[in-house]
């Protein structure tokens, strides 16, 4: 089993291959210049690597993507294994990056606390005390005096 750092450095390899091939080397047009990988994982014995990308556009467009991928497969893999010089070339898998949808969901909430926020800042602008404006004793005071 391989090391984690020789690991880390072949998912990087294979970051940068896939993206610089699919950038010049790929002539598929689903594929363009509206895919980007995000990331690459590569297991312990270095057989098989997960690459991970985005797509920017709608979701007939992501569509069209994961197929140019699927199609360009052997392509790609041909090119990491010219780059990496290993004895066997990882299998590669195309995974679609939840990143920005999370991302996205996440802004979405943060704007609803925004406006809820907002809404009761608005909302006690103008409102009192329930009781007395400061409800805390002071030294010197005392409430039998007044009794007297």
């Amino acid at each position: 089993m391989a090391d984690n750092a020789r690991a880390k450095r072949l998912a990087d390899l294979i970051r940068e291959v896939v993206a610089q091939k699919l950038q010049r080397g790929v002539k598929d047009p689903r594929l363009g210049t509206h895919v980007t990988i995000t990331d690459t994982r590569v297991t312990g014995d270095l057989r098989e690597a997960t690459v991970f990308y985005t797509v920017y556009g709608d979701d007939e467009q992501r569509a069209e993507a994961a197929a140019g991928l699927e199609s360009a497969k052997g392509v790609l893999r041909s090119a990491v294994g010219a780059a990496a010089g290993v004895k066997f070339t990882p299998t590669l898998t195309f995974v679609a990056d939840a990143l920005p949808d999370t991302a996205k969901t996440i802004e979405d909430l943060l704007d609803k606390a925004r406006q809820s926020d907002e809404k009761v800042r608005e909302v006690s602008a103008g409102a009192a005390y329930a009781g007395d404006a400061d409800p805390y004793k002071k030294p010197g005071e005392d409430e039998d005096d007044t009794a007297e």
